[in-house]
């Protein structure tokens, strides 16, 4: 059915106006000439295909109408899709330059971390204690002390740390 429909659609629009001009006219002659032996004859034929071709052209227009009403809604969701993609494009960028500063602050805090884990294990505390309270400071010993416990009673085998040692000399920092 919708080829059919498609085929049609091939025919100008302007041909269904045409045809339903055509059955008022053919409807009108047969009632006005009717009196006129040689149309007499047609009078019937002449109604019945004026009639006809109106109820075609009459579909036909509403088709026409009804296909202009549905273009013209597409249209106006083509408009809304496009001025939601470009708030989305808006979006999308505001969305992206909050990413990379969070990674930005994500990376600082990380650098800032190992510095204060470099310093930790390397024993330079004064920085890190010099704003601290007693209370604080106290505790923050206790780790240390910890750590330092923690590294000279390494349960990793000697060779394993000889390995690694040998793995990194080639690298430079």
């Amino acid at each position: 059915m919708s080829q059919m429909l498609w085929i049609i659609s091939l025919i100008p629009d302007m041909f269904w106006t045409l045809l339903l001009g055509a059955g008022v006219l053919a409807i009108v002659a047969s009632y006005l000439l009717g009196k006129i032996p040689f149309v007499q004859q047609y009078k019937i034929p002449l109604r019945v295909g004026g009639v006809v071709a109106v109820l075609i052209g009459v579909y036909f227009y509403g088709v026409i109408a009804n296909e202009a009403k549905w273009q013209a809604r597409i249209k106006e969701l083509e408009e809304k899709v496009a001025v939601a993609e470009a708030k989305s494009t808006e979006t999308n960028t505001v969305i992206k330059t909050e990413v990379v500063e969070k990674v930005k602050v994500v990376k600082e805090r990380a650098k800032t971390q190992i510095e204060y884990i470099d310093r930790v294990v390397k024993g330079d505390t004064v920085t890190i204690t010099k704003d601290m309270s007693e209370t604080e400071r106290a505790g923050f010993k206790k780790k240390q002390e910890e750590l330092e416990r923690a590294i000279k009673m390494c349960p990793v085998p000697q060779i394993v740390i000889e390995e690694i040692n040998k793995a990194a000399a080639g690298v430079k920092q």
